[in-house]
């Protein structure tokens, strides 16, 4: 099996496997393949065993169901695209070397990966869209690949060493890493500095990728554009009824 990661602010994943390998992805992530490639949707796959490990693996993200995508005869080649701007990052997950991702992060992975839920906490009602904060735990034995949103920002932390950050700007860190989530201190800070009400605490050792982009974030910058567009696409419905309806009257009376 081989990879490569295409382009830069919008990069591509491709795969090209040869006869017996295995790649593993949530349905509907790939973009592109060729005409050799066979897929089997299950949801026995990415370690689940169990009607439990499968609503674990839903819960984090990961969904009911995963997606295998094989070439019997080789030859096969399939593309996963990222989904926002950002980064993909390829992995070595080996057992006592896992890693915790944000709920989105998981792009694909080789056959031996296990998804789970490795942190879930409630946030209170509008945070994070109403789901809490949940992390993946991508362990096993495999090759995987992690989608980051915007730039990359890599802090290796000592033992006993900390950084706090927005918890959605935690895109990934080794499990070695001991991690909470904790209020803002200060009812001011809290309420009133615009940062939100949480933070997340990570401490060493183990390494940090924070991301620059989130979801919510980009929801946010978009979000005039896509009001001022129904806006005006109402508008010009309701401007092309008007013209209809007098067009219609008129020549309806000669």
């Amino acid at each position: 099996m081989q990879s490569k990661i295409i382009g830069t602010v919008l990069p591509v994943l491709e795969v090209s496997l040869d006869a017996g390998d295995t790649i593993v992805a949530a349905p509907g992530e790939f973009s592109w393949m060729t005409e050799g490639v066979q897929l089997n949707t299950t949801a026995m796959t990415a370690g689940a065993k169990g009607i439990l490990g499968v609503l674990g693996r839903a819960v984090s993200g990961g969904g009911l169901f995963m997606t295998e995508y094989t070439a019997p005869h080789g030859n096969g080649l399939v593309g996963f695209a990222a989904k926002i701007p950002g980064q993909i990052v390829p992995v070595d997950v080996q057992p006592g070397r896992g890693y915790m991702i944000h709920r989105d992060g998981f792009l694909c992975a080789t056959a031996g990966v296990e998804l789970n839920v490795g942190f879930q906490r409630g946030l209170g009602a509008g945070i994070f869209g109403g789901n809490g904060f949940v992390l993946q735990k991508l362990s096993g034995t495999c090759s995987a690949w992690v989608e980051l949103g915007g730039e990359i920002v890599i802090y290796d932390l000592k033992p006993g060493e900390s950084i706090q950050a927005h918890p959605g700007h935690v895109g990934m860190f080794e499990e070695s890493v001991n991690f909470d989530i904790r209020i803002m201190q200060g009812i001011t800070n809290a309420l009133f500095g615009g940062d939100g009400l949480f933070l997340a605490h990570l401490t060493g050792p183990g390494r940090v990728w924070l991301q620059t982009l989130t979801l919510p974030n980009l929801a946010h910058a978009i979000q005039p554009y896509v009001v001022a567009s129904t806006r005006e696409t109402a508008q010009a419905g309701i401007a092309g009824g008007v013209a209809g309806a007098v067009m219609k009257n008129f020549f309806g009376g000669q």
